[in-house]
């Protein structure tokens, strides 16, 4: 017989159930705050230091990086809200499972387990990126080929991917708990580093400080974004940045994976809250790190592309900024292995998803431990969004045209269809096709995901009408959605009982108070290396460095207690999922 001890844990591990296979109930829905601070935490990354410095690389120039951006996040963020959230909110399902009613056992498995693998490298690229950056004060040596190297750089990637599971483990709440404790002091980081290194800018464009717009625009012209890459040829246009903003994610929000993610919100509006991670993450962060890659590249005499984002983070913000690149690859790793966890859960179905996420992180940091990972970063990006999102067009597709052109809604799964053919083929030939339109030139790849998009809807349409869509079919009894099932806010509720008035907790009122002077403190450091000047950099940067980590560990601090204190005076401990 198994041992209390054992049985304690077998029944704390079930706890962490998340509705891997059914839709999430209403009782167990998250407020807003937690998907502004889980999408905030993960997209302000390790990796915007190496996309940040991409477009200086690439020759982009300062109005289409202002312009490009801006208008690439507003389409992502626009389809996260009208796309992805609406279908999460509707079915409560994770897309790894709505997939499975949509195009049956065949083609789910398919893709969960291509999407499993993929997000897999993703999450890998962030340990690797977090493990670049510890190397420094530890003196191991950089990793430029595929294999690791050194086995100080092992042992590191295995501690970090370690705790990144346990995370993960532990389910979106707490995922999203980390997400919201850590996203403002990551940006603030992100801006500290930009703004502290201003006045290397300032020596190289001959001003004794760098204090108006104008003077700006014009280091940043010269030294930043120059319009041109380092052999002279044209740089990326405005809408080549602006696809790769609208791309950059094309798999979580025109693949519908974050579907996992927004299956927990109150409400599909919800979707809008990744204009928190849009923002922050991936229009300021990646401003900020081409600000400081560039300023780095001239304080050390190199090239953009012999720099890591460990080395950038330890030129601009010392240990403080080792602690950036760390933190950041977690906040991002987090959510991409739960991802991942519960797409193999799809393919696994007597296992228990903490099992199941467990041997997706094991699997994850061992990808890490191979450099290529994060080499090969800004490629994978592409190629992982184009093999996924013609999925996200067939679901879009079956859960919102079916029924207004008069088709059968999963008409695979009421005829009981093993196979659709019609959700493979058409999948099949749209990767085809875009492989085709890329490697003959014909398209370049950042303007590949409209037209494969639009192909594959067209033809699973076409496809799906032949094979069986257009016939009036009886409902099946397999997999419920929210709809089918009345959980949504649609459910009369009854009054809540008035509760008593609470009194204040002083521990909660101090750790807030703590929290937000620990900030304040993180921002004014890096202003006065600012203020200082060309003149006074050196000297100011050396006491920043050394002084910035304090407020910092004093703020992971008490805002952890913050946030815990919190959620337990509102009630909201261990009721989401």
């Amino acid at each position: 017989m198994p041992s209390k001890e054992h049985a304690g844990v077998v029944s704390g591990l079930d706890k962490l159930y998340e509705f891997d296979r059914e839709p999430v109930t209403e009782d167990k829905l998250q407020p807003g705050k937690y998907f502004a601070g889980l999408l905030a935490g993960e997209h302000v990354a390790g990796t915007e230091f190496v996309i940040g410095a991409s477009f200086v690389s690439w020759g982009a120039s300062p109005m289409n990086v202002f312009l490009g951006l801006a208008l690439g996040n507003l389409l992502a963020v626009l389809t996260w809200t009208f796309v992805c959230a609406p279908i999460a909110t509707q079915t409560r399902l994770t897309l790894y499972w709505y997939l499975r009613k949509i195009a049956g056992p065949a083609a789910t498995a398919i893709y969960n387990v291509l999407n499993a693998v993929m997000f897999c490298i993703l999450a890998g690229c962030m340990i690797t990126v977090s493990a670049s950056a510890v190397r420094i004060p530890f003196g191991i040596p950089p990793q430029v080929k595929w294999y690791p190297e050194s086995a100080g750089f092992v042992v590191v990637v295995l501690v970090v991917g370690a705790l990144v599971t346990l995370l993960a483990i532990l389910g979106f709440k707490r995922v999203a708990q980390f997400g919201s404790v850590c996203s403002p002091w990551m940006f603030l980081m992100f801006m500290g580093g930009a703004v502290a290194t201003l006045p290397v800018l300032a020596m190289q464009a001959g001003f004794p400080n760098i204090s108006t717009w104008a003077q700006f625009w014009e280091a940043a012209s010269k030294f930043i974004w120059t319009g041109s890459t380092p052999d002279g040829s044209p740089g990326l246009s405005f809408w080549q940045i602006t696809a790769f903003a609208w791309i950059c994610n094309l798999a979580m929000h025109g693949g519908l994976s974050d579907m996992a993610l927004f299956r927990y919100a109150r409400h599909w509006s919800y979707g809008a809250y990744s204009a928190f991670g849009m923002s922050f993450g991936h229009y300021l962060a990646w401003i900020f790190a081409g600000v400081m890659g560039a300023a780095t590249a001239r304080l050390m005499q190199v090239s953009m592309a012999e720099l890591d984002a460990g080395e950038v983070a330890w030129q601009a913000l010392g240990v403080t900024g080792i602690l950036t690149v760390i933190i950041a690859g977690w906040t991002t790793s987090n959510p991409t292995i739960y991802r991942a966890g519960l797409a193999f859960q799809g393919v696994t179905p007597g296992w228990p998803r903490w099992l199941v996420t467990l041997l997706t992180g094991a699997a994850t940091t061992i990808i890490a431990c191979f450099p290529f990972v994060f080499t090969k970063l800004l490629n994978f990006v592409g190629l992982y969004g184009l093999l996924l999102v013609p999925v996200g067009a067939i679901v879009f597709v079956e859960h919102w045209i079916f029924p207004r052109i008069g088709f059968t809604r999963y008409w695979v799964s009421r005829k009981r269809l093993f196979v659709s053919w019609p959700a493979l083929i058409s999948w099949g030939v749209a990767i085809a096709a875009a492989l085709w339109l890329e490697r003959s030139g014909t398209l370049h790849l950042f303007f590949l995901f409209l037209p494969i998009w639009f192909l594959t809807a067209i033809l699973y349409t076409i496809l799906a009408a032949l094979f069986g869509a257009r016939e009036t079919l009886p409902e099946d009894d397999g997999i419920k959605t929210a709809e089918m099932l009345d959980t949504s806010a649609k459910r009369v509720r009854q009054p809540k009982a008035a509760k008593e008035p609470e009194q204040t907790d002083m521990v909660l009122w101090v750790a807030r108070v703590v929290a937000l002077l620990s900030l304040a403190a993180c921002l004014i450091l890096p202003i006065w290396v600012y203020r200082q000047g060309a003149s006074g950099f050196e000297a100011s940067i050396a006491t920043m460095k050394s002084v910035l980590i304090w407020p910092t560990l004093l703020y992971f601090i008490s805002g952890t207690v913050w946030a815990v204190r919190r959620d337990r005076q509102k009630g909201e401990e261990g009721s989401g999922a």
